[in-house]
């Protein structure tokens, strides 16, 4: 995604939606046409390095989602593992 949006070209994506504040979800969320924007600071967003900001090019808002909650990149579905003995 970021090297993408480097390269200044858009990717499709999508992620579990989740309010920290109200402790739910509202679903699966599709962004069709995305490019990452600068990463939050923790100083303006206690959470910056948990999310990522990203800039909807269909309706040009900006926008932002947890890492842990993403499902899907340019139509593939993904999987994260975690490595035995943290390695």
């Amino acid at each position: 995604m970021r090297r993408l949006s480097k390269l200044g070209r858009t990717f499709s994506f999508s992620f579990y939606s989740f309010s920290i504040s109200r402790g739910e979800t509202s679903g699966i969320i599709e962004v069709h046409n995305a490019r990452l924007r600068k990463r939050g600071r923790e100083d303006d967003n206690q959470y910056a390095e948990l999310q990522e900001e990203y800039i909807n090019l269909d309706t040009l808002e900006p926008r932002r989602f947890w890492h842990c909650c993403l499902d899907s990149f340019n139509g593939q579905s993904l999987t994260f593992t975690t490595a035995e003995n943290g390695q």
